[in-house]
């Protein structure tokens, strides 16, 4: 398959607005990535990101040229409020892998992440031809399974007791979700097609979550 534009400005929900990172955006992502609850679900290491990786990272992998990384904004208010980002962007196999953090703490549990991700598969789907989105999650973070779920995603597989948190042994959860199962998942919601504003072309970048950075599709707070 071969890769098409795939770099919108803008995808819009009901409660939320994905654009294109901006530098201003650094200070968002120091806070966040700095923030012991914040790194407990994103990170493979214990412990918050230093000030000096968070800053390449963000160099890097979100206002890079080729980072496919988009700032989740509230739509009434505009607040900044996380990322979310598809890295290993295959255009020959129609495959890529997904990662979203919703950083600020006091938004975790209202829905905001659940509709960024169906805004970020609508795009992957219906406007990139994708046939497959994968993610891996801790399975402690059962409030992002549970928003996994809701979109679509399956559980695949899982990597038995391979990350140690809080004194204990904890599976890391592989999802997915593919082409058909996203068009039925549309089909019986009755769902809009996702429809990207602006667009530019790009060849395919990773915009990994921080601290491995994260592993794949690791969201923080989702609901």
């Amino acid at each position: 398959m071969p890769l098409r534009s795939w770099f919108p400005e803008a995808l819009t929900g009901e409660t939320v607005v994905l654009r294109r990172h901006v530098p201003a955006n650094l200070a968002a992502f120091r806070r966040w990535y700095g923030d012991p609850a914040v790194a407990r679900l994103t990170r493979y290491q214990d412990g918050p990101m230093r000030p000096e990786e968070i800053d390449r990272f963000f160099a890097a992998r979100v206002v890079g040229s080729d980072s496919l990384a988009l700032a989740v904004h509230i739509r009434e208010s505009g607040r900044l409020i996380g990322s979310c980002a598809f890295s290993q962007l295959d255009g020959d196999n129609g495959t890529a892998l997904y990662h979203i953090t919703i950083g600020e703490k006091d938004c975790w549990g209202h829905g905001y992440g659940t509709e960024a991700t169906r805004l970020m598969l609508g795009h992957a789907f219906d406007n990139l031809g994708l046939h497959r989105v994968g993610l891996t999650v801790f399975a402690f973070n059962e409030r992002a399974i549970r928003s996994y779920r809701k979109v679509g995603f399956v559980v695949e597989g899982r990597s038995r007791e391979s990350i140690l948190r809080d004194g204990r042994y904890w599976d890391e959860v592989s999802m997915s979700i593919l082409d058909h199962e996203w068009q039925a998942t549309q089909a019986a919601g009755r769902v809009a097609p996702v429809e990207a504003t602006g667009s530019g072309r790009g060849s395919g970048a990773e915009a990994d979550g921080p601290g491995r950075p994260a592993p794949s599709g690791s969201p923080v707070g989702q609901g």
